[in-house]
């Protein structure tokens, strides 16, 4: 028997969800006329439309008019949204929540009894199609909607199923993480500039060092530690270099960072 045809919608059309919808239709997941996005003004929309995804400021048409639908608002908006949408609600909709902060319980309990619900966490590199997410399902999103969700969200990235706890250390590690390897990326660049080499160059080569080491990581599968020995030689400079990281306690405020950034986003989840 054929698939049922698949017609996704996004509430909310802000960069992340840009970014998603980018990764669906360069891999071939969904026709860009298969996709409705609404936004309250035409800001955002734009670009939308440019890809060929249909546009809307009504919430409910989304609703309406789509099976499998992202919830992509800011926090303080989302309540208002789900009191909007929830009559619109059905037993045929697949409902996932990128907001942040928001968990699966509170979704479940302001949408209908029986709703459909997972809730993802991307990063920004989802926009280059680069991204790292976790998902976790609700009580009554089956093995179905989980590998429905997994296989779409393939196409932005690394998609992985967790328990819901670990969403907030994904925010952590990874949500956040990135801003972390920008910051190190730039210090990388700024200690080439220092020593003569021009910004932009050095940019360049930061960067694809950055894009080389995390290649390796992923196609070797060693642990960091045995690749950054296999750089090391004795009495070189790379060993040089790590005593002067060592005693700036760069792994331990690395871990610091990790850890605050997971217990503000614990607590912004309680707010």
């Amino acid at each position: 028997m054929e698939e049922p045809e698949l017609w996704v919608g996004f509430v909310g059309a802000g960069r992340m969800a840009g970014g998603l919808v980018r990764g669906l239709l360069q891999a071939g997941k969904v026709p860009a006329s298969n996709v409705l996005a609404s936004a309250p003004s035409d800001r955002n929309l734009g670009a939308w439309r440019e890809l060929g995804c249909r546009t809307t400021h009504c919430n409910l048409e989304v609703m309406y008019r789509s099976t499998l639908v992202f919830l992509a608002t800011k926090p303080h908006i989302l309540p208002g949204v789900l009191e909007e949408i929830r009559p619109a609600v059905g037993p045929q909709h697949i409902v996932v929540s990128l907001v942040a902060g928001v968990t699966i319980q509170t979704l479940q309990r302001l949408l209908p009894p029986g709703t459909k619900v997972l809730r993802i966490m991307p990063n920004l590199p989802c926009v280059v199609q680069a991204g790292a997410m976790v998902f976790s399902r609700g009580s009554n999103a089956g093995d179905e909607e989980a590998a429905l969700l997994q296989s779409l969200l393939s196409s932005c990235g690394l998609c992985e199923e967790v328990p819901e706890s670990y969403i907030d250390i994904h925010t952590g590690l990874s949500g956040s993480g990135v801003a972390y390897v920008y910051l190190f990326a730039e210090a990388l660049a700024e200690g080439a500039v220092k020593m003569g080499m021009p910004g932009a160059l050095a940019s360049r080569i930061a960067a694809q060092t950055l894009l080389g080491a995390a290649k390796m990581l992923l196609e070797t599968g060693e642990h960091p530690a045995k690749l950054r020995g296999d750089v090391c030689t004795p009495g070189g400079t790379t060993i040089h270099a790590l005593h002067q990281l060592e005693k700036g306690a760069l792994r331990a405020t690395v871990m610091d960072a990790v850890e605050v950034a997971t217990k503000r986003a614990s607590d912004m989840a309680k707010d």
